[in-house]
């Protein structure tokens, strides 16, 4: 018989994080199925889970669909009442289920919870992906309480309390898993980076609550497929917060603040040529006209809901860089 919980670990030619980071996931997940999706990896990540962990399940999919679609595609053959999303390259710690558990048993209105991320390589700071849960600003600038925009916090414990979010990192997401299929999964177009935002917000506007607690803790490297300076993440984030605001934005909104991130973009488009290489200036480029071309599709999965208050700060932006 399944338990309620599955951890499940989407892989893509990380052999090397499951050497170092699965033998913790065994240790501090004892009531808990373990899963490895396998996005057509071509490093004998799949021989290395037969040999060194026959416990662990091991699901293959038959290319790489990328985060999203990969997740759809293999959480199709898991069964749990509770999925743990989990990055491969998340150390994480004793009990670290527990708390996340306990909000969803309490609460049948909490669909998603995230515990807090930290740093691996600076134990006593916040990661970039997530920190201690996710909030967005009146312009759809996705950020998270311990990090804005680049700034991170550093954890005194400040954020170890139990509280309603408006996204929780795919890094590290409990999801029930009747939520996650009545809203079908993840965006597969996204492909990779904000999709975890847009089913958080499809979420809301369904009536559900997305929480973070601050009693479980994992440790994040980040950048494990795609590090901070690679074009394809900027490519990635500029186009899927631009889908993700024309899916769910309320519509007295969506044509202002469009229209106001379209124009943004092109000062950002010039900062990340600037600070990261003429690459990245044209993935800004590149995501707008791909955004483009998604706009029909897009506007085909708005939800007949939209929530008409959905930010939690407004300009963020302005009250960062010029403040």
């Amino acid at each position: 018989m399944s338990k309620k919980l599955a951890v499940v670990i989407l892989n893509w030619n990380g052999k090397s994080w499951l050497e170092k980071f699965l033998p913790d996931v065994v240790r501090f997940s004892p009531q808990s199925d373990i899963y490895v999706i396998d996005n057509l990896s071509t490093d004998n990540s799949i021989a290395f889970l037969l040999n060194h962990f026959p416990e662990v399940k091991v699901i293959k999919n038959d290319k790489n669909y990328g985060f999203a679609g990969g997740y759809n595609e293999g959480l199709k053959h898991i069964k749990n009442e509770i999925y743990c999303l989990l990055n491969s390259d998340v150390e994480v710690t004793e009990n670290w289920t527990g708390p996340a558990i306990e909000l969803l048993e309490k609460n049948p209105d909490i669909a998603a919870v995230q515990p807090k991320i930290l740093s691996y390589d600076r134990k006593k700071y916040f990661e970039f992906a997530g920190a201690a849960g996710g909030l967005i600003d009146n312009l759809g600038y996705p950020y998270c309480r311990g990090r804005v925009f680049d700034d991170i916090e550093e954890d005194h414990g400040q954020y170890n309390d139990e509280t309603e979010i408006f996204w929780a990192s795919g890094c590290c997401l409990f999801i029930r898993s009747k939520d996650f299929w009545e809203q079908n999964g993840f965006d597969e177009r996204f492909f990779a980076h904000q999709e975890e935002i847009d089913l958080c917000w499809r979420l809301i506007n369904s009536g559900k609550k997305i929480f973070y607690t601050g009693k479980s803790e994992v440790f994040h490297v980040g950048g494990g497929t795609l590090n901070k300076q690679s074009a394809k993440k900027t490519f990635l984030n500029m186009r899927n917060n631009l889908l993700m605001l024309l899916k769910n934005l309320p519509f007295p909104q969506l044509i202002a603040v469009i229209f106001s991130r379209l124009c943004l973009d092109g000062f950002a488009a010039l900062y990340f040529g600037y600070k990261y290489g003429i690459s990245h200036f044209w993935a800004v480029g590149r995501a707008h006209f791909a955004f483009y071309t998604y706009i029909p599709g897009t506007w085909k999965r708005r939800q007949k809901n939209q929530k008409h208050q959905f930010y939690q700060s407004k300009w963020l932006i302005f009250k960062h860089f010029l403040k």
